[in-house]
């Protein structure tokens, strides 16, 4: 079951709506669980890829001056 992240979140959605009202079955309860960790590993990647992409700018002031700190 391959969903993109939108249909992750809407799929997570409707089992946490249905087990407020009715309760899941124990299938259902499986699929919330596989699809609440495939939010969270998504969730982990797309931060830990915006932090790698963070530039400090004490580090490009420091590249421009031969290293050296003021």
């Amino acid at each position: 079951m391959k969903l993109d992240f939108d249909s992750l979140i809407a799929r997570i959605n409707e089992l946490s709506r249905k087990n407020k009202t009715v309760g899941l079955t124990d299938e259902e309860l499986k699929e919330r669980d596989v699809l609440r960790q495939k939010y969270l590993n998504n969730f982990k990647a797309n931060f830990k890829q915006q932090l790698d992409t963070i530039k400090f700018v004490e580090d490009e002031e420091n590249e421009g001056n031969g290293g050296v700190k003021h």
